[in-house]
């Protein structure tokens, strides 16, 4: 057997023959390889499943080393540049671009389906006054699953289509209420008239006038972000809707558990340290003493590097173009000066390109987000709304596939063994 591995266990001197396919072997296969047959097989241990596989997926495409992205096998550079959000979310779902019909129809039912229940309002309106808008959307969504109990049945594709329309269609105005919750403002209704960052604006951002009139140059930098967002292989939230979509839950509570994923700082909250670093900076100036002070463990360098990418990574050259848009409408960030004189600083100091450490995509995105008035408790929102048709792809890809199995991974024991119970009386005595 030419593909294969041949493992030698020196403990009994035995060799076994581990078919490799696709690069990988089974871990399964490595169950065979014991000490005896009253004795469990080898397992792998890999915390974080650093160099684990848990699936074959066929949406989103990455190459770490080259700096390489792709939805369904077109490049991200393409799509940000030519395409649209809704047109991406059709092929991430889909698997393939949308015909004029299909998109339109696409189009169509998205925009029907952005209004919510009036109790889903109601249900928002009671959190309190300073509740985070993460929490809230990830409540709303996961009770969206009380409003559309037929979404259990997920084995009908009829059914799972319809609930994936929905919940694209429902994330914005969830995201967009939590936002106004937080600013004791009245909830804006959604207007099917406008696109869908259009729509999303609006519902930001309207007051008393009749009809919100979005600038076309925010509302197409929004677009690009979500599409920048819309999946991203097997990170930490798509695991997440993976995980608990392998129960068979609706995939409303799927995505649920994605968006707790993602409210962590680890995940979801990078952007928002980068502007915290930018603020203490403070000014060009300073830089040659942050980078010092990174290259004796005194600082961190945020936005910088990447578990996945060992290049730059392809969406922050993206957003870096977008943000020039976005600043002739609302003026430059004091902090993109900073910012750029960072990058160029790190990118040309051999400490930092020796560890491949490029700027990833919230370097920038950040900025974008606070030109735009958001508070920093709303950019994981905006995250979660532009990642929801990857979440979604994802987890029908899961349904589908008849390799999956309900997520249990294997544990190492490190506890006590066969104590003995002593009562309490005795215990205590």
């Amino acid at each position: 057997m030419t593909d294969s591995l041949t493992v030698r266990d020196n403990r009994t001197g035995a060799e076994y023959e581990i078919p490799i396919t696709d690069g990988t072997i089974k871990a399964a296969d490595l169950g065979q390889i014991k000490l005896n047959d009253d004795t469990p097989g080898i397992a792998t241990y890999d915390p974080g499943f650093v160099n684990t596989a848990s699936c074959r997926s066929s949406v989103t495409f990455i190459d770490g080393e080259k700096g390489i992205l792709e939805y369904r096998g077109y490049p991200i550079e393409q799509l940000a540049e030519k395409s649209n959000f809704l047109e991406v979310a059709y092929l991430l779902v889909h698997g393939e671009l949308p015909t004029k019909e299909q998109y339109d129809h696409w189009v169509h039912h998205i925009t029907y389906h952005t209004f919510v229940h009036e109790n889903v309002k109601a249900f928002m309106q009671g959190f309190r006054y300073d509740a985070h808008p993460m929490g809230m959307l990830m409540a709303s969504v996961g009770a969206l699953s009380t409003f559309y109990p037929e979404a259990a049945n997920i084995s009908d594709p009829d059914n799972r289509q319809i609930q994936i329309i929905r919940m694209i269609a429902k994330m914005p105005t969830l995201g967009a209420w939590a936002f106004r919750h937080a600013q004791g403002k009245p909830y804006v209704y959604p207007d099917n008239d406008l696109s869908y960052a259009e729509n999303f604006m609006s519902m930001l951002f309207k007051m008393s006038e009749v009809k919100y009139d979005p600038d076309p140059r925010i509302a197409k930098a929004l677009d690009t972000l979500f599409i920048l967002h819309a999946d991203h292989e097997q990170n930490c939230s798509t695991n997440a809707v993976r995980s608990v979509g392998s129960s068979q839950v609706d995939p409303y509570s799927a995505v649920s558990a994605g968006i707790g994923a993602l409210f962590g700082p680890l995940h979801g909250g990078a952007n928002e340290a980068v502007l915290k670093m930018l603020r203490r900076i403070g000014n060009k100036s300073e830089i040659p003493a942050f980078i010092e002070g990174v290259k004796n463990g005194n600082e961190r360098l945020m936005g910088f590097g990447h578990r996945v990418y060992k290049n730059y990574d392809p969406r922050a050259k993206i957003i870096k173009k977008a943000c020039d848009d976005v600043f002739e409408v609302t003026g430059v960030n004091p902090l993109l000066e900073v910012a750029q004189e960072l990058e160029k600083i790190a990118l040309e100091d051999e400490y930092f390109v020796k560890r491949k450490l490029y700027p990833n995509v919230d370097f920038y995105s950040g900025l974008i987000y606070e030109a735009l008035e958001f508070p920093p408790e709303m950019f994981t929102v905006l995250f979660a709304i532009g990642r929801t048709p990857g979440w979604l792809a994802q987890w029908q890809e899961l349904i589908e596939d008849k390799e999956q199995k309900i997520a249990r991974p294997k544990q190492i024991y490190t506890g006590d063994r066969q104590l003995t119970f002593v009562p309490a009386e005795e215990r205590w005595a």
